[in-house]
């Protein structure tokens, strides 16, 4: 069977269903790596989507994953898909009680957990656990308090007869973040993702000689887009529990890693590690990929040097709309200008919505990798969805003559100081371009007479003298007086959120105490 006829996203690389190549290098336990060819990695996403069949589960059923990185998290996957279930990939990183909102409203048939996460799960949801690091390294048959994957799967020397897909049955269900509110299960079709998967392998020239690194989580759009398009394309994966930034350096050298992905504040954490990087040979490195939060001209810099032959792409991409809009080419071969997100993907309409004109304003976009909604949230689909298909990805971004696009903000962290518009990402990136600053978040504080007022988390480079009135100065002469940082407080690692992005909200919820201490002593 290939692609076309099944319309399955988990055959994604049934391609190379038969080949000895390596697919999938994991380093769950990084003492002891793990190597997966095509063949065998295939049989096993056979073997659950076996289990699936024989326990019942029907296709349209949600099926959840609820681990670390791990090759065992991609079989259920592609698995579960191929029997035609929905996998629904949780955040470890959620508090108990939002793991729990999520099972149940996602009404899951059963849950495959690592042992240590296997009792968040709520009562009366089947759940299979799979087998530690320990019993892996020890060849134990990984039995613990609920069913075990090991004997949940089913291995045969047939190969799975895949559900046939329709062009309206839903292929996965990640959920959003919940900053917001509670998280928002997507609903994703199996057509619309082959077809996106389709556009990125070759708009972005993704080769069966690639190498990816995956420390991103398994349960966001970075590395879910990661895999599937580096194995459609019949190259390597190298799999990662959690990231590390030394053993991610290390990885380099070791598998010779073509494509690096990951978002900014990993590449700034590994830029750190200057000395491992004098001893590793980089040469290998031909794209470096990086989104889901600006990159500031500082970081590209830094990466330029460390980086000198390799593409440095930055992708613009949310979980609603497929979740990447744009390519890193331009059909008129003109250069791209190293902050843009790109040119739009062919088959990807896209307006910019509410702004002083065409060229800037909230991004809308349609296409066939476009959701099909929001899980059991009718209004919420009605207020993104419009009736003919345009998606409003509450984005700021802006356009230029040449047609390349460049994210300015989230239209929710844009804040008014006395009137004034501030874009958050705008003074972060004139902050970072002081000498002695590595990182910087900008965040609104509450303020008495201008409604808010910008303040400042910095994490400034080794041997960097720079104060508070220094930066401030710096502020007050590079951008404009209304946006300046107020307060600002220097650190030695930025809070990052389950996603490994910025925790822009813990920051937020600082400013508000520390404003209101401040309003209190005046």
């Amino acid at each position: 069977m290939n692609l076309s006829e099944s319309g399955n996203l988990g055959d994604v690389f049934i391609a190379h269903a038969n080949s000895d190549q390596v697919a999938v290098v994991d380093l769950y336990d990084t003492a002891n790596p793990r190597e997966f060819s095509y063949r065998d990695f295939n049989a096993a996403c056979d073997a659950v989507a076996n289990g699936l069949l024989v326990a019942g589960v029907e296709p349209g059923d949600r099926i959840g994953i609820l681990a670390l990185n791990r090759v065992e998290f991609l079989e259920v996957l592609f698995g579960a898909m191929r029997a035609g279930c929905v996998p629904v990939m949780i955040n470890v990183k959620l508090p108990d009680d939002t793991v729990e909102y999520i099972v149940k409203d996602a009404d899951m048939k059963a849950v495959f957990a690592d042992a240590n996460q296997a009792e968040r799960v709520p009562d009366g949801v089947r759940t299979l656990t799979f087998p530690s690091a320990a019993e892996l390294a020890g060849g134990g048959a990984g039995h613990g308090s609920s069913d075990a994957y090991r004997d949940f799967v089913i291995h045969s020397d047939e190969q799975f007869p895949s559900f046939f897909a329709g062009g309206d049955d839903v292929a996965e269900q990640p959920y959003t973040s919940g900053s917001t509110g509670k998280p928002k299960g997507v609903l994703l079709d199996h057509h619309g993702q082959l077809w996106m998967i389709g556009k990125i392998v070759e708009s972005r020239d993704i080769r069966a000689d690639d190498c990816s690194v995956i420390s991103a989580p398994l349960y966001h759009k970075n590395a879910l887009l990661a895999v599937k398009s580096a194995l459609s394309a019949g190259g390597r994966i190298v799999i990662f529990s959690r990231f590390d930034a030394k053993e991610y350096i290390k990885a380099i050298e070791r598998y010779k890693l073509t494509m690096l992905t990951g978002v900014p504040t990993m590449y700034a954490l590994i830029l750190q590690e200057a000395a491992l990087f004098d001893q590793t040979d980089l040469s290998s490195v031909r794209n470096c990929s990086m989104g889901s939060a600006p990159a500031s001209d500082n970081l590209l810099d830094n990466l330029a040097v460390r980086f000198p032959d390799a593409k440095l792409n930055l992708n613009y991409g949310i979980t609603e709309g497929g979740p990447i809009l744009f390519a890193w080419t331009h059909p008129d071969g003109l250069p791209r200008p190293r902050t843009s997100v790109g040119f739009p993907i062919d088959g990807v309409e896209i307006k910019l919505v509410g702004g002083d004109d065409d060229s800037q304003g909230v991004l809308h976009v349609k296409s066939p990798g476009v959701m099909k909604g929001y899980h059991n949230l009718p209004d919420a689909t009605k207020k993104a969805l419009s009736g003919d298909g345009w998606m409003d990805t509450g984005d700021i971004l802006r356009r230029d003559d040449a047609g390349w696009y460049f994210f300015v903000d989230r239209a929710d962290d844009m804040f008014v100081c006395a009137g004034e518009n501030i874009y958050p990402g705008d003074v972060e990136s004139m902050l970072e371009r002081h000498a002695d600053v590595m990182q910087a978040v900008v965040v609104p504080a509450p303020n008495t007479l201008k409604a808010h007022v910008p303040f400042a988390w910095i994490v400034k480079r080794d041997g960097a003298e720079a104060d508070e009135e220094i930066i401030k100065q710096f502020a007050l002469k590079h951008g404009p007086v209304y946006a300046h940082p107020r307060r600002i407080f220097f650190v030695d690692v930025l809070p990052l959120s389950g996603t490994n992005k910025i925790d822009r909200r813990a920051l937020e919820a600082q400013a508000v105490e520390i404003a209101r201490d401040d309003e209190s002593a005046a």
